[in-house]
């Protein structure tokens, strides 16, 4: 019983801790009606979930042990980083289009 506790535990670890980055909306319907300003923020929070989304691929010590133990779920990580970082720049090339069609600075 103890045995089956610990086992449990190890495997639930494992699997909280594969990292799985956030995935942006690339489109939103309000984006037309952004200040500049807003855009502006916008377009930096969307360069930072490419950054976390690119941070998640690395070799770490999560991965490592996530290749080795679980191999499964580095891949969904990994598939799941790349679908993030498809949004992030697909978000970035609109809101950039958006601020030039605005004339933002």
């Amino acid at each position: 019983m103890k045995k089956r506790l610990i086992l449990s535990i190890f495997f639930l670890s494992l699997v909280g801790g594969c990292s799985t980055p956030r995935v942006i909306e690339a489109t939103r319907l309000s984006d037309k009606d952004l200040s500049c300003e807003s855009l502006k923020e916008e377009y930096q929070y969307a360069e930072q979930a490419k950054k976390e989304a690119e941070d998640v691929k690395g070799v770490n010590g999560t991965n490592t042990a996530a290749a080795i133990f679980f191999p499964v779920g580095i891949i969904a990580t990994y598939s799941n980083a790349n679908e993030a970082i498809a949004a992030a720049d697909t978000r970035m090339m609109r809101l950039s289009n958006l601020m030039d069609k605005k004339n933002c600075k």
